[in-house]
């Protein structure tokens, strides 16, 4: 080596040297480095942690899941409810015709007659009725009931046992369900 080398190479490890005196704190000041076993405790603990909250948070979610599966499933059923009860409402309508024709036709004084294919339709389109969960409530000579009869008119009953009673039905109520799709409306005796 020259002597420049030397010289050069001297500067250097004073300078290191003196960086590093600069650089090292004394041993009161800093902090006592933790052990191997500390820090995985630590680690460890950490990770429990960490399972713990997304336990927390998985439980949460399944059950707001299984609150909306269960919400969504009532929806689903109240609405096909609604409309199936709108849609059969519409068809009372039509059942009132057919009862009211089949009545005229029964009637002996009256010529009209219901033909077979007429009574086939007739009795067909209530066994539908019915298959659907449709059934007519029986009204005439029933107490009086508010949850299931609308009262049109009060006449006076012809003996005691009729008073409160269904003596007529004006328009047939119905049942699906059973729940009330339509409330009977009757003649109430007094």
């Amino acid at each position: 080596m020259t002597e420049e080398e030397k010289k050069v190479s001297e500067e250097v490890e004073n300078e290191t040297t003196e960086t590093a005196e600069e650089q090292t704190v004394p041993e009161q000041e800093t902090e006592q480095p933790l052990s191997e076993t500390e820090i995985l405790t630590q680690k460890n603990e950490d990770l429990k942690q960490q399972v713990n909250e997304l336990k927390d948070k998985y439980t949460r979610l399944n059950a707001d899941f299984d609150n909306f599966r269960r919400r969504m499933a009532k929806e689903r059923l109240e609405a096909k409810t609604s409309i199936t009860k709108g849609v059969i409402a519409e068809f009372l309508e039509v059942a009132d015709d057919f009862d009211r024709a089949k009545a005229n036709a029964d009637d002996e004084s009256n010529e009209e007659v219901f033909s077979e294919g007429v009574n086939i339709v007739f009795n067909k389109f209530f066994k539908i009725l019915e298959s659907r969960g449709v059934k007519a409530m029986e009204s005439n000579g029933a107490d009086f009931d508010t949850d299931f009869h609308e009262a049109i008119t009060k006449i006076p009953a012809g003996d005691e046992s009729m008073k409160g009673k269904v003596i007529d039905t004006i328009q047939k109520g119905y049942f699906l369900n059973e729940s009330i799709i339509r409330h009977a409306k009757v003649v109430v005796g007094e």
